[in-house]
């Protein structure tokens, strides 16, 4: 593994440039690989199996690039495959509901958690069962949230229509008593402004692309694998529709979205 070589990061769509944006703030001298599946895009509603092929595909494409690491920022990928890929692959594998977890347990005080997914992140049960383990008498209230994403994609993160879409999807969990709330896809910390308007301030909301970007630079310095200087060069490649890849993902990173490449499969 060479200090030079960029990192990998993964997603079904756009949603994982959340986990990149967070990267590119903790590890500013790394370079990224970005590549969003969005010829097959969501990966929530697909069957486990479906899950499982489409990223063991997306993993070699970014081995195939040289990474050293690969940064799968999905929830349901990571939910299906982890940690299976972790042995299967040479390189460092990490995902997003691992270090969520964490950051969940290390935050809740009454022990009621409720979890936001996709229905396949939510089907999957890794974030209830995680939980469970490390707190068994945990409360884990799972909720999935399928209108999130394309409302985030649309570009309609603090409107009407979002707040009506929060009080459906977590009106029963305000009610619950929830002290902690793990978001779990990487499209909703975009939502963040009108979720915590909507639960008020003593929910603590859990990013887990914050704690993912925490997790791969500890990875990176345990390994000694990090680069400390330099300026990161960054590409991004898509399996459908770079023009709307870019338009979207400017809403992410902004300018740092410049271009995308499609990549046939």
């Amino acid at each position: 593994m060479s200090n030079r070589q960029p990192i990998g990061v993964f997603d079904s769509g756009i949603g994982g440039l959340t986990v990149l944006k967070e990267l590119l703030s903790r590890l500013p001298h790394e370079s990224f690989v970005y590549f969003g599946d969005t010829a097959r895009v969501p990966y929530g509603t697909k069957s486990a199996d479906a899950v499982k092929r489409f990223t063991r595909e997306s993993v070699r494409l970014l081995l195939d690039r040289g990474v050293k690491m690969v940064v799968i920022a999905c929830n349901t990928a990571s939910s299906e495959v982890l940690p299976a890929f972790e042995s299967e692959f040479t390189v460092p594998i990490v995902g997003v509901i691992e270090p969520g977890v964490r950051a969940a347990v290390a935050a809740t005080k009454r022990r009621r958690i409720g979890v936001i997914g996709t229905p396949g992140t939510i089907r999957s049960g890794a974030y209830q069962s995680k939980i469970m383990a490390k707190l068994p008498d945990a409360v884990v209230i799972p909720q999935a949230c399928p209108l999130f994403v394309p409302l985030v994609e649309e570009g309609w993160t603090d409107n009407a229509v979002v707040e009506m879409t929060v009080k459906a999807y977590l009106g029963s969990l305000k009610q619950s008593g929830i002290d902690t709330l793990v978001l779990g896809c990487t499209h909703y910390p975009l939502l963040k402004k009108s979720i915590r308007k909507f639960l008020g301030s003593a929910v603590n909301l859990v990013d887990s692309a914050e704690e993912t970007a925490g997790e791969v630079a500890v990875a990176l310095r345990k390994r000694a694998s990090g680069r400390k200087t330099g300026k990161g060069i960054h590409s991004f490649f898509v399996t459908d529709a770079p023009e709307r890849f870019v338009k979207v993902g400017r809403r992410f990173l902004g300018e740092n979205v410049e271009s995308a490449v499609r990549i046939e499969r």
